[in-house]
């Protein structure tokens, strides 16, 4: 029980992250938002680590920079098929995949035993991961076959990143948390050094190298979306500079939250369990938009919503 609620919680915080990370890529790039909510994650880790403790193994730190990684991956891949399209199609089936590998890994790989009452559980998060994650409104087209595999590496990679961090040793700590986000932090800033070098050598300013080239599309550390913000029926608000940067780095902050919450909930329950809850992370954006924003929660993702309250109790009651 303590797991399933756990997990569900920490998909929220998810979705927090990822509202954040979504409004302050309306005026920095998406690379440099990741980037910055990276560095303020990996600090918020390095303050709570003292309070929590652990030990410090090689494996751990060696299962860090993996799942830190597959979060590069998967950030890449997520964005590429989003901007190829149809989201609508491509949001929910990245969700789907990145809930079922570490579903079936957990079942298949590491012997977990569920009673008929999970199973009916994960079955309910899987339908509610559909409908939360389906963006109304965009006209239907057939995905192409490089999005589908895109959509599906994605998928493959955000559960990776839960797969490698359940590998990790019950003392460790923050410890493989603190790496992962390292990694993360190193790759990106390397990223945005080659993107404000490019720019000075063609004679552009440093910073016109940090503002979108795509502002409909924000993309966070975790390797998810913006869902909600990417295809908006009307104008939302467009933070000030200044506060586009703090949002970032609050992205970083509450992201790395939400990751420490899906690592508890791996240590005291089930991989299968704790990854379909988890990827319910776009109601925590869905809600915070309707609530601070006053945007339009679809019928089929209030269904949704309802449905990941319900299968969250029978996984915690399983």
């Amino acid at each position: 029980m303590f797991a399933a609620v756990l997990a569900l919680s920490g998909a929220l915080v998810y979705g927090a992250a990822d509202f954040f990370g979504g409004l302050a890529a309306k005026r920095l790039r998406s690379l440099v938002v990741t980037a910055v909510a990276a560095a303020s994650g990996l600090i918020a880790l390095l303050l709570a680590h003292p309070l929590v403790g652990g030990t410090c193994h090689p494996a751990d730190l060696a299962w860090g920079v993996l799942a830190g990684c597959f979060g590069m991956i998967a950030l890449l891949l997520l964005y590429a098929c989003l901007a190829i399209g149809p989201m609508s199609i491509l949001s929910p089936l990245t969700a789907v995949v990145s809930a079922i590998a570490p579903m079936l890994w957990g079942l298949a790989v590491d012997g977990e035993v569920l009673s008929p009452v999970a199973y009916a559980g994960l079955g309910v998060a899987l339908v509610a991961v559909v409908l939360v994650g389906f963006i109304p409104g965009e006209k239907v087209v057939r995905p192409s076959a490089r999005g589908l595999l895109m959509a599906i590496g994605s998928g493959l990679a955000i559960g990776g990143f839960l797969i490698v961090i359940d590998q990790t040793s019950s003392d460790s700590g923050l410890v493989p948390l603190v790496m992962s986000r390292s990694t993360t932090t190193l790759i990106t800033g390397l990223g945005v050094g080659a993107l404000v070098f490019t720019a000075v050598r063609a004679g552009r300013a440093a910073a016109s190298a940090l503002a979108p080239a795509s502002p409909a599309l924000g993309v966070t550390p975790t390797g998810h979306a913006d869902l909600e913000h990417a295809t908006a029926t009307h104008p939302t608000p467009t933070p000030s500079l200044a506060g586009a940067w703090w949002l970032a780095v609050a992205c970083g902050v509450v992201d790395a939250a939400a990751n420490a919450l899906a690592l508890i909930a791996l240590r005291s329950g089930e991989l299968s369990i704790v990854s379909a809850l988890t990827a319910l992370y776009p109601a925590g954006t869905i809600l915070l938009a309707a609530i601070i924003l006053r945007e339009r929660v679809a019928p089929v993702q209030w269904v949704g919503l309802a449905l990941a309250v319900v299968a969250g109790g029978v996984l915690a009651l399983a």
